[in-house]
């Protein structure tokens, strides 16, 4: 009688109304996740990896500096979110006091399009810096300008862009030549 009284809890369990409810949520669960992972690979791309170091060259001499000049920039990268540092070519500031010694940009890589914004001091903008010579910078090459500096991103190695300096009334053109870390240190250990 036990046997019977256990078979019949069991296969009350297994009503045929219960196992429809749970294969139609365990295969409705299966369907959703599918769903998600095939519109997740094809439509969520990370954003293109950029390297951390460019030498900025300008089609033409920045309205606010006497002379031509060629600048680093340093680019710190999360997703799509930017930070960047403006220094001068000949620069041998370590990447760890950036902040003190640089300009200060952030911004967004969107649609492989680069925006950077933010303030650069006149003396990096214009290269007037050296270290014999930084304590005597006037307060008007201190002064921070803002800068916004605009990068198309394409398959070659140089990049093309243009930068808007605060008190211009044009963009001047500009090319983003790659460089590798170790360059730069070799660059500072030869001078």
């Amino acid at each position: 009688m036990l046997k019977s009284h256990s078979f019949s809890i069991i296969m009350h369990h297994f009503n045929l109304k219960y196992l429809t409810f749970y294969g139609v949520a365990i295969s409705s669960v299966l369907l959703l996740f599918k769903v998600v992972t095939a519109y997740g690979e094809s439509n969520l791309k990370a954003p293109p990896a950029m390297k951390s170091r460019y030498g900025l060259v300008f089609n033409e001499k920045l309205p606010i500096c006497d002379q031509s000049n060629v600048l680093i920039l340093n680019l710190q990268q999360s997703g799509i979110y930017l930070n960047g540092f403006l220094l001068p070519a000949s620069s041998h500031t370590k990447s760890s006091n950036l902040s003190e010694t640089t300009s200060s940009l952030t911004g967004r890589l969107e649609n492989r399009q680069l925006s950077l914004s933010g303030k650069a001091p006149r003396y990096i903008l214009c290269n007037l810096q050296t270290s014999q010579t930084q304590a005597k910078i006037s307060h008007k090459d201190n002064s921070s300008i803002p800068v916004n500096i605009q990068i198309q991103l394409t398959d070659k190695e140089d990049l093309r862009g243009e930068i808007n300096v605060s008190g211009t009334s044009k963009a001047i053109g500009l090319t983003a030549i790659s460089q590798k870390e170790n360059e730069q240190s070799e660059q500072s250990n030869s001078h």
